[in-house]
Formats: structure tokens, C-alpha cells, sequence
């Protein structure tokens, strides 16, 4: 094994999960699969293909950077759109390259269509309205001025979509927020109708929206953490559940992370562990290594509280997480040997770690620790 560990993407878990959010959407919906931060850690190159062939024809992404990467992977015929940040040098390549992008400010506005009629090529834009969020929109004393440079240049500014984003779908302490901020959205792009503008898609929502309030589908949806396999957080899944009356997860996660035991060693009960004094021994132990520390995602904070798998058991995370290895207390699993598989996240028999265990241990989030996974672990389809 060249490197310390690998990724196993598993594409009939993806295309289970497409086909499983597919079925939420009304049949005119557009699923846009967001592949932001490295597809949230699974891997643009790696993924892309399988979700292509999946059905999936339009992809969300945050910068230009992740724009071109896209770009490249994909099929002549799928889309791409930005969500946010984009220098005004490279307003030209997106334009030339037909990805749309989402346009918030007054001076964003006017960079595309400057650069759109130095090409004469039409920008493609997504106006992002502000609703509630306060983070980026273009609030509604902005828009007689946003109305007159649409209308005056037709030809330079194809207007492709009106957009926003919720603040906190996922939780129902938000509901009253959310509320206000899809009336506030209606309200706005109605203004748009009104002047006579007709954009091809009006879409708010992520995956926290589409299954908690499915009145914000809209024309097209951005599904990021779902696609993976993956709740917005644990209320949103319960909830889900509990309205369809079903026992079953209907979300499969796509990605395994499995190393392999580096080495073994008896260590006599009364003994510290790893740097420092934080586990000491109270029994004699049967001590393995693991080469993956935090310098290759696992974090820091999961020491002394992880667990990994090793010959179809939990083996608890002992001392602390070192920057290139970890150090597991094996003893009641019983035969463990040089090179046997290690399961970081994953199945192994019938136990599983999931990401989920992860952040509840260490008060983060599924979305916070897939994209911490460092670009250079090998990611394989399977």
C-alpha cells in the first residue's frame, strides 16, 4: 500500500441515493448536485463520472477553481454553476465557458457585464436575494437599479435564475425565520414578474429545505450532504422517519476510509501510552498502530474517544492522536496482525463507524470532518 490509507466510494450507494431524492422532486425539478469542497471530501475527479451516470446533469460549486475542475471531469453536456466566489479576472473564463454564476453585488453585476459585452458572449447569472440570511443578496432597495441594467442590456446578461439560502432549514428552531424568508423570496421574485423579467429557474433549496419545508422545490434544487448519504443532522432523518412511517435508513453512505495495522506490542498493565500521560494502562494490553494521524484527517480530538474497527470489533483510539499515527488498545479483539484491514469509517461484518460518531464526539458536523479529508488519500469507485 503506497499510502497510509484510502477511500472507497460506493457508486450503487450513490445512485441509491439519487435516485431516493429524485423521487421528492416533482417531475419538472432540476437536481443540481452540489460537489462544493472536493464533493465534500469524496473526490470531484473520482465521483463525477459515477454521478453522471447516475442522471445527474448540473453541478453546484463554490469557486472557479472547483468550477474548472468540474469542468474538465464532466460530460460536454452537464452544466456548472457557481455559488460564490469568483475574481473579476476570471469572470471571463466562466463566461467563455458557459458555467453560471451567482451575481449579489452591484459591482459583480457590472464586472459580467462588462466582460460580457468585451466578448460579446452572454453571462449567465443567478441573482442571489437576500431574504433574511444577511450573509450575501441583493437586498430590495438595490433592485430598481439591478431592474434598469437588466433591462437595458438584454443581450449581454442572460438572467438564468433568482436564488436565496435559508438560515438553519435543518433545525425547527428556525421555523419562523424560514418562514419569513420564503415569504420574503416569493415576495422579491414576484417584483422580477412584475418588470417583466422571467428567469428559468427560481431555487432556495438544500437538502435541510427540500425535506423540512418541500414548498421551497422551486425549479431546481442544490442537494449537497444528502447525496452522500448523509441527514442535514439527526432531527431532519427522525423526522423523515417518523412521516413515513418507516424503520429503515433510506440514505446509503457512499465513502469508506480503511488503513491497515502498522504494528503490534504487549504492553504490561501500570504504563502510559502514546505522548504524555493521558491513558494509562490497567491491565496487560495488547497495543497496535495505525499509520493515519491528524496530519491525514483524523482528528486530534478523537483521542481517547475513538474507535475504529479491527477483525469485525471496536477497538477504542488510546493516547493521543499523533500527527501521522494513532494507537488502539486491541486486546479484547482478539488475533490482530501485521497488515489486517482497519476501518475508519465504514462497515467491517456487522458493525459500522459512521462520520456521525465522529462529530458527536467532538462537537463538529458530518460536513465539517468529510471535508477535512485530505486531497491526497486515494479515492476508488467501487
Amino acid at each position: 500500500m503506497l499510502h497510509t490509507s484510502f477511500i472507497e466510494l460506493d457508486k450503487q450507494a450513490l445512485n441509491n441515493n439519487i435516485q431516493f431524492i429524485k423521487k421528492q422532486l416533482d417531475a419538472d425539478v432540476r437536481y443540481s448536485m452540489v460537489v462544493k469542497a472536493n464533493a465534500y471530501g469524496h473526490g470531484i475527479e473520482e465521483l463525477l463520472p459515477a454521478i453522471e451516470e447516475c442522471g445527474v446533469t448540473h453541478f453546484s460549486v463554490f469557486s472557479v477553481a472547483e468550477a474548472k475542475r468540474v469542468h474538465k471531469a464532466k460530460k460536454e453536456e452537464c452544466e456548472v454553476m457557481i455559488m460564490g466566489w469568483i475574481d473579476h479576472d476570471y469572470l471571463e473564463w466562466a463566461i467563455e465557458n458557459e458555467a453560471s454564476f451567482f451575481v449579489f453585488t452591484l459591482d459583480r453585476l457590472m464586472a459580467a457585464l462588462q466582460q460580457a459585452k468585451q466578448m460579446e458572449k452572454p453571462a449567465r447569472i443567478h441573482l442571489e436575494l437576500e431574504t433574511g440570511m444577511h450573509r450575501t443578496g441583493f437586498c430590495a432597495d438595490q433592485l430598481p437599479e439591478v431592474f434598469e441594467i437588466l433591462e437595458n442590456n438584454q443581450e449581454h446578461l442572460e438572467l438564468e435564475g433568482l436564488c436565496t439560502h435559508y438560515a438553519g432549514a435543518e433545525d425547527y428552531v428556525n421555523y419562523d425565520r424560514v418562514q419569513n424568508q420564503i415569504k420574503a423570496f416569493d415576495r422579491l421574485c414576484k417584483l422580477f414578474e412584475e418588470n417583466r423579467f422571467s428567469p428559468k429557474y427560481k431555487h432556495s433549496a438544500c437538502s435541510a429545505a427540500l425535506f423540512n419545508f418541500p414548498e421551497t422545490m422551486g425549479d431546481l434544487v442544490r442537494i449537497g450532504i444528502s447525496s452522500y448519504g448523509y441527514w442535514p443532522n439527526s432531527e431532519t432523518k427522525m423526522r423523515y422517519k417518523m412521516k413515513h412511517n418507516i424503520e429503515r435508513d433510506p440514505l446509503e453512505r457512499i465513502l469508506s476510509w480503511k488503513s491497515e495495522i502498522q504494528s503490534v506490542n504487549n504492553v504490561a498493565e501500570n504504563e502510559y501510552v502514546s505522548y504524555g500521560k493521558s491513558y494509562l494502562t490497567n491491565r496487560p494490553s495488547k497495543i497496535a498502530t495505525v499509520p493515519v494521524g491528524y496530519g491525514y484527517g483524523f482528528s486530534r480530538t478523537l483521542s481517547n474517544a475513538g474507535h475504529v474497527l479491527v477483525g469485525g470489533k471496536r477497538a477504542p483510539v488510546v493516547g493521543s492522536v499523533n500527527m501521522n499515527m494513532m494507537v488502539l488498545d486491541v486486546t479484547d479483539v482478539g488475533d490482530v496482525d501485521v497488515g489486517d484491514e482497519v476501518v475508519l469509517v465504514g462497515q467491517q461484518d456487522d458493525q459500522e463507524i459512521t462520520v456521525s460518531s465522529f462529530s458527536d464526539m467532538n462537537n463538529s458536523m458530518n460536513y465539517e470532518l468529510l471535508t477535512r479529508l485530505p486531497h491526497h488519500i486515494p479515492r476508488n469507485v467501487v
